[in-house]
């Protein structure tokens, strides 16, 4: 628990890096298209030592670069001037990770990141997917190819905890049989990473993007709530998106 806690509570520090940056754009020389994509795409790269792996990927806003699927939740400021990218102030959740490999490429990707140069977006002449080139101080580039974020496509989300029970539950669908569900309570936690106030439990019939559900395993959730302008008529109203895992307990 108390690992938890210092994993969501280092989690609110890396969100108040952006209160820290400077707001505005001041890249003047960089188009402000390049610019526009470069905040509207998550930018993914598959690790190169486990091709098994999801990609790592980078999204870039409000001077802001967060870095997520390796072990930590990884985060650091960045300015542009034209297409020079600067990266500081850099922070990491302090999880510890049972894949040495993983530590390692993390620790190294991290030291990596911080020497970048230039940045370039182009589109991959095959699929027209935008793709983000960055070029270090060693000689080195990466090549990321993007995703367009939740943002772009519903606007600000809420942020919201959620607790997970262990075990599924038998809900009711009318196009779906024996379909089961999650049961999970809101929680509220304080600046510090205190919680201060939970909710009941209730069925939960959405699905949560980025989230596999363990039979047997608790989890707490921060996750993202969109809202759909239109609404497919088999579709919820809400997009909800895993933000990151603040808890999790193995109860069997």
């Amino acid at each position: 628990m108390k690992r938890s806690l210092l994993w969501l509570t280092t989690a609110i520090s890396l969100q108040a890096l952006v209160a820290c940056a400077v707001p505005g754009d001041n890249s003047t020389k960089a188009s402000k298209d390049s610019v526009s994509t470069l905040s509207n795409y998550h930018w993914q790269m598959p690790t190169d030592y486990d091709a098994t792996r999801d990609p790592v990927q980078l999204t870039f806003q409000n001077q802001l670069v967060s870095i997520q699927g390796l072990c930590n939740i990884m985060g650091a400021t960045y300015s542009l001037d034209g297409q020079k990218m600067t990266i500081k102030q850099g922070m990491s959740t302090m999880r510890m990770c049972d894949n040495p490999a993983l530590m390692t490429y993390e620790q190294n990707f991290g030291q990596q990141l911080a020497q970048v140069k230039t940045w370039n977006i182009s589109n991959n002449d095959t699929t027209q997917t935008p793709q983000l080139t960055l070029n270090f101080a060693n000689g080195q580039d990466w090549t990321l190819t993007g995703k367009l974020t939740y943002e772009a496509q519903y606007g600000q989300a809420v942020t919201e905890f959620l607790e997970v029970q262990p075990q599924l539950m038998p809900c009711n669908h009318p196009l779906i049989p024996n379909k089961t569900c999650l049961q999970v309570r809101s929680i509220t936690y304080d600046g510090n990473g205190l919680k201060t106030s939970q909710g009941d439990w209730q069925l939960f019939y959405d699905d949560i993007a980025g989230y596999d559900h363990v039979d047997g395993v608790r989890n707490v959730l921060r996750v993202k709530r969109y809202t759909r302008s239109n609404v497919p008529a088999d579709a919820s109203r809400y997009v909800y998106v895993l933000d990151m895992m603040v808890e999790s307990e193995n109860v069997r």
